[in-house]
């Protein structure tokens, strides 16, 4: 499995995805291929998710919204792990993709979805990578190469439970 091929998926395909695509594309080094899509794409990536990308010094080139269309079926890209990332706390629905691959859920409050300043918007955004990054470095420490699916969908999962706060500390 090399590169590891990674799918993030949700509804709009404008922010949460399009962070996770980027971002894993930029720490994965090319151990990883990282795509996104969604299951009902706006067709357009939101200006402050690229505003955050470009901050954090992740390249923006070629970013878009787009649909899952592209990833089933007939000449569509072999996948190793979908990824959906729609927030099921809000009662956001998660679409379903089918195939031979790892399916796991990382849920993320959707920082497009905030309502107020610019600040406000910003810093949700910031959040919202923040917690992103913190997981696909979680990933990257994976042996994915020599993992079983059944190994690989637990240690997904896990990572799908981590919030970035004390995740790492031992219980009192």
């Amino acid at each position: 499995m090399h590169p590891c091929r990674v799918l993030f998926i949700c509804t709009g395909n404008s922010a949460r995805s399009i962070l996770s695509e980027a971002t894993l594309n930029h720490l994965g080094q090319g151990r990883f291929e990282a795509y996104s899509a969604g299951s009902k794409p706006t067709g357009q990536v939101n200006p402050y998710a690229l505003e955050e990308l470009a901050t954090a010094g992740i390249p923006i080139d070629g970013l878009s919204s787009k649909s899952w269309d592209r990833f089933v079926g007939e000449g569509a890209p072999p996948l190793d792990i979908v990824v959906t990332v729609c927030d099921s706390a809000a009662n956001e629905p998660c679409p379903v993709l089918f195939g031979d691959f790892v399916r796991t859920h990382w849920g993320l409050p959707d920082p497009a979805a905030v309502k107020g300043s610019p600040v406000a918007i910003n810093e949700a955004f910031r959040k919202a990578h923040m917690l992103i990054t913190y997981r696909l470095m979680a990933l990257l420490n994976l042996p994915v190469e020599t993992m079983s699916q059944d190994d690989l969908k637990w240690a997904l999962d896990g990572i799908g439970a981590m919030t970035g706060e004390d995740d790492n500390e031992d219980a009192a």
